[in-house]
């Protein structure tokens, strides 16, 4: 639900009527989208973000008005069958389980929904978690995603009983510390966590702690939660201003990134030329070493060199491979990259680093303006942050369209080795 958080401020105000939340707790097989993604439903009719793209949204529509009506949360399940597909609904062959939650006056929904839409910084980091089974209290609002389990423990109070508290907490920061989005199970026994999709399971912890035939955990109803998780917007450095730079700044936005550029030649580093982006005037090296001493660099950063000068791709290109970032492209001919690679050799660049090294920048799709460059680059940056190494028509390809991606132990997509490639 928080990425629909800022358009339901509306919804808030004095006098509104009421709405209900569907919210995707669960999903298998091939669905249009993650687990946490929501859709609101107002009584009057009005509908924000969507659950399916289309296929099940009419269902989940009347299910809403009906939470609305009843004051009363329930679950929906929408999957495929071969006798009926039409009746069931999600006829791309997957299954969504979809939790309908009334949000009313003066219930803790409620009450979240104001705490997330007042925050003076909309995009810092922020979690809700969700009491998905029942209970008296429903919502809370983790304004501190990295807290310890101690201050997680103190928020969920009153989320979950005392017997399952500290099993609720060890589960919900592990998710918090993944970025993700799961639903966690405790129960008096111990924690245990079951992530509800590709995205989670990369991140989130498994299974762990049930209960065994015989235990008097057996009896005990587990909590359910849905835990979900808003990091800052992952960073997207693109070094050298032109004009393939500008449309590469105006393409990357649309994905959610905060774009900065860099370039020591003030001439060109108008930030009048790129309003999109935040115009950085230094040597690119010098930045990013500053930036990753600063810790403003992670897993999720994507770095971009425009600039077709040695003097600045060496070494910003050196200490770009030696970070763990999620992307790291040069532009370039093929003869260019071969100078440069020599060039990155000869000042100690092993051989996995520069594996790394997506050059020339972008996909083969052909692209000759700036603007079909910047398409063919946040078309491979899109491919990196979902694992796949080999990308081609959706319609000459086989398998499942959502590939769940690699992960390395912090939840950050892996490196590939992928085909030296132009665009």
């Amino acid at each position: 639900m928080l990425h629909i958080v800022d358009r339901l401020a509306p919804w808030l105000g004095p006098g509104q009527p009421p709405f209900a939340v569907a919210t995707v707790v669960a999903a298998s097989g091939s669905v249009p989208r993650p687990v946490g993604t929501a859709m609101a439903v107002r009584a009057d009719g009005a509908v924000l973000g969507s659950l399916s793209g289309g296929c099940v949204e009419g269902a989940v529509h009347a299910a809403a008005l009906d939470a609305i009506a009843s004051g009363t949360s329930h679950r929906e399940t929408f999957g495929y069958s071969d006798d009926d597909a039409f009746a069931v609904g999600l006829s791309c062959g997957g299954t969504l389980d979809v939790h309908v939650q009334p949000v009313l006056p003066d219930d803790d929904a409620t009450r979240a929904l104001h705490a997330l839409a007042a925050r003076e910084e909309p995009a810092a980091p922020v979690a809700l978690v969700r009491r998905i089974d029942g209970g008296a209290r429903t919502a809370v609002v983790v304004d501190d995603p990295g807290a310890d389990e101690a201050a997680v423990a103190r928020v969920l109070r009153g989320l979950v009983g005392p017997d399952s508290l500290a099993a609720a907490a060890a589960q919900v920061v592990a998710v918090l510390r993944a970025g993700g989005t799961a639903t966690v199970h405790a129960a008096h026994g111990g924690p245990g966590a079951r992530p509800s999709s590709p995205e989670a399971r990369a991140g989130a912890p498994v299974r762990a702690g049930a209960a065994v035939p015989g235990d008097p955990c057996d009896d005990v109803e587990p909590v359910t939660l849905l835990v979900e998780t808003r990091l800052p917007a992952p960073r997207f450095l693109v070094c050298g201003a032109n004009d393939f730079a500008g449309a590469l700044v105006r393409h990357v936005r649309l994905l959610g990134y905060r774009v900065t550029l860099v370039d020591a030649r003030e001439v060109f580093a108008d930030p009048r030329r790129f309003p999109e982006a935040e115009v950085v005037v230094d040597w690119p090296d010098r930045y990013l070493a500053a930036e990753a001493a600063a810790g403003r660099l992670d897993a999720r950063t994507a770095v971009a060199v425009l600039t077709h000068d040695a003097k600045f791709d060496v070494p910003l290109l050196r200490l770009a491979l030696d970070l763990p970032l999620a992307y790291v492209g040069a532009m370039g001919s093929r003869r260019s990259h071969a100078q440069r690679v020599a060039a990155l050799r000869a000042e100690g660049v092993g051989e996995a680093a520069l594996a790394r090294l997506r050059s020339p920048i972008g996909l083969d799709l052909g692209a000759v303006t700036p603007e079909e460059v910047a398409v063919s680059v946040t078309a491979e940056l899109v491919a990196t942050r979902h694992g796949r190494s080999a990308v081609v028509p959706l319609s000459s390809s086989s398998g499942p369209l959502h590939a769940e991606p690699a992960a390395r132990p912090d939840g950050a997509p892996t490196h590939r080795p992928h085909p030296e490639e132009a665009p």
